[in-house]
């Protein structure tokens, strides 16, 4: 990795976030009461940022969101969170809307309306993480864009990031640029398991688990474990991507990949303990303190 470059650039979706707090999904034709959780910022890209932000690193977005008031609310977020860059606005598309369905048992059902995200173009893209250590993507956005980036990302000599979510076949072209794949299981499955990621160009597959921790899966070498955090959840909306974030500033920050994992673990621990994809509880202290409890 060259010298010239430094931090943490993410592209990805911005999202304002509706959260409704039920005892399950509903059935379909049901009408389910439920309890308002609140508005929050939101979308994988955001999220990530941010948490790249509070745990150390310094972070760049490149997001597009709408002429509106959902707009200057992710803006604020951004700011106050330490994150540079400002968001692209657009008045072909409204801000994205994700709707967060928060259960009892502290998992979480999304459904997410992209709007303007579906905006943002290769030229936004490349140009909103160049120069950085560190690229992270996600799929929450056209794939031709993030494509872009982590072609670019890797030419001027950056590790790239990928978090395949959600699952789309189409991440499959986009391993040859990615140095780390990161997955839960059930986009993993859905792209046919680490022997086929493996095959298709992905050298180092993070496969995270939830309560059942992390491992690191990498060609030629035994696998990674890494134990996740003892906790009593709260909300677990925003923890994966809390855990993208913080990996992704812990790998900036000149931490090995191992290091990396349980910092990027202690991140997302922090976050699922906190209603909201978000929390100011968040930050390199909180990270580093839980790590000591190993």
């Amino acid at each position: 990795m060259s010298d010239t470059l430094s931090g943490v650039a993410v592209v990805g979706s911005a999202n304002l976030d509706l959260v409704v707090e039920v005892s399950r999904p509903p059935h379909v034709g049901e009408t389910l009461l439920g309890h308002a959780g609140g508005r929050y910022a939101g979308g994988k890209g955001l999220n990530q940022a941010v948490a790249a932000a509070r745990s150390g690193a310094p972070t760049r977005f490149c997001a597009v969101v709408g002429q509106d008031e959902a707009g200057d609310e992710l803006q604020r977020t951004l700011t106050d969170a330490g994150v540079a860059g400002v968001l692209r606005r657009t008045e072909a598309a409204p801000t994205g809307i994700a709707h967060v369905l928060a259960l009892d048992d502290g998992d979480n059902s999304i459904i997410v309306a992209a709007g303007a995200n579906a905006e943002l173009g290769a030229r936004d893209a490349v140009d909103g993480v160049a120069g950085a250590a560190v690229v992270l993507a996600q799929l929450e956005v056209p794939v031709p864009s993030v494509a872009a980036a982590l072609r670019a990302a890797r030419e001027w000599g950056a590790l790239t990031l990928l978090n395949a979510a959600p699952a789309a076949a189409a991440a499959l072209d986009l391993l040859p640029d990615v140095d780390i794949l990161i997955v839960n299981e059930t986009e993993c499955a859905e792209l046919g398991g680490v022997e086929r990621l493996h095959a298709a160009g992905a050298a180092q597959i993070v496969l995270t688990r939830g309560a059942g921790g992390v491992t690191l899966h990498r060609i030629g070498a035994e696998p990674l474990y890494v134990t996740a955090f003892r906790i009593d959840p709260v909300d677990t909306t925003g923890a994966g991507d809390a855990f993208c974030g913080a990996f992704a500033a812990a790998l900036a920050g000149g931490d090995d990949i191992g290091d990396a994992l349980d910092r990027a673990c202690a991140a997302g621990a922090i976050v699922a303990q906190h209603r909201g994809a978000n929390t100011a509880a968040l930050s390199a202290a909180a990270i580093t303190e839980l790590v000591a409890t190993r």
